[in-house]
């Protein structure tokens, strides 16, 4: 490839950039497996031939699907023989991802959760149809399927996502006075505060890979939640303190133990009450909290 044709590749890329890791991070729920996919994109989009692409944008996402596709494959198997439970490695995003509902919506941590029970080939179907707004056809050169199956996939998970997701989605206003509210509770120790600020059916997910502790099943119930965060609390080896964040176009909060990151937590708010946490310590998860991921749907 010519160098005037590689810098028409390059400025190609990078003008949808964000778009693919965008598509990647969803389909993966994870930045460091979505950066890898984005290099390996990268590599195959300069090799095809100047001239050749009409639709820079549809063919490199049509790269980053089938990329991703294979990724996710290869890492089922790896995450089944994770260390307790597996969750999304959380992000740091700006306001603006936050303002825009749709995209909030795609990247919270509940929606990543609900994916993970998705088959890969459905996970991917989903996101393109449901959150990008990809046409079928489109979808069917992506993912090697016919037109028809494509279909049929994408009814089958949006009504296998519809059964999982929240009733209704909380504004980002019911979720940042949940997470003030958790904030505090944690922060001053009132068992009785925490217990308010959580549904009687709340359910405690964490991630600690093995390396932090944490729950490796899941925790349900205030009063089991609420005991739990009490025993990590009075085990912490250090000054415990909880900062507020935007995580996943969503508040959240991340944990401290003397000045130390010690990990991050996501919320689900539904009327007014937290009905899941998501709690992430593993350390090799946290490198996406202290610098901004840009995302885009567009």
């Amino acid at each position: 490839m010519s160098g005037q044709a590689t810098d028409a590749a390059t400025e190609a890329f990078f003008a949808h950039r964000d778009l693919l890791f965008t598509i990647a991070y969803e389909m993966l729920g994870s930045a460091a497996d979505a950066e890898d996919v984005l290099q390996e994109t990268w590599l195959r989009w300069v090799e095809v031939e100047p001239g050749r692409v009409d639709e820079p944008r549809a063919y490199l996402v049509r790269i980053v699907t089938r990329q991703s596709l294979n990724r996710l494959r290869a890492v089922k198997r790896r995450r089944e023989a994770y260390v307790g439970q597996w969750l999304p490695e959380p992000l740091l995003t700006s306001p603006d991802v936050a303002e825009d509902v749709e995209l909030a919506e795609s990247v919270s941590m509940a929606l990543l959760v609900v994916l993970e029970t998705l088959a890969p080939a459905e996970r991917a179907v989903f996101v393109l149809r449901e959150v990008f707004g990809a046409p079928y056809e489109e979808i069917a050169a992506a993912v090697g399927k016919s037109t028809d199956a494509v279909r049929q996939i994408a009814h089958r998970a949006r009504r296998h996502v519809d059964a999982r997701r929240p009733r209704r989605a909380a504004s980002p206003g019911e979720v940042r006075a949940a997470s003030e509210s958790l904030r505090r509770a944690v922060e001053t120790r009132d068992l009785q505060s925490l217990f308010d600020v959580l549904a009687p059916d709340v359910v405690w997910l964490s991630d600690g890979g093995g390396v932090r502790g944490a729950a490796r099943r899941p925790i349900v119930g205030a009063e089991r939640v609420v005991r739990f965060i009490a025993g990590l609390l009075g085990k912490a080896p250090g000054v415990v303190t909880v900062h507020p964040a935007v995580l996943n176009g969503a508040p959240a909060l991340i944990t401290r133990v003397d000045g130390e990151l010690d990990g991050a937590v996501a919320l689900r708010v539904e009327d007014g009450r937290i009905t899941g946490l998501y709690y992430v310590g593993n350390p090799d998860k946290l490198g996406r909290v202290g610098r901004r991921t840009a995302l885009t749907l567009r």
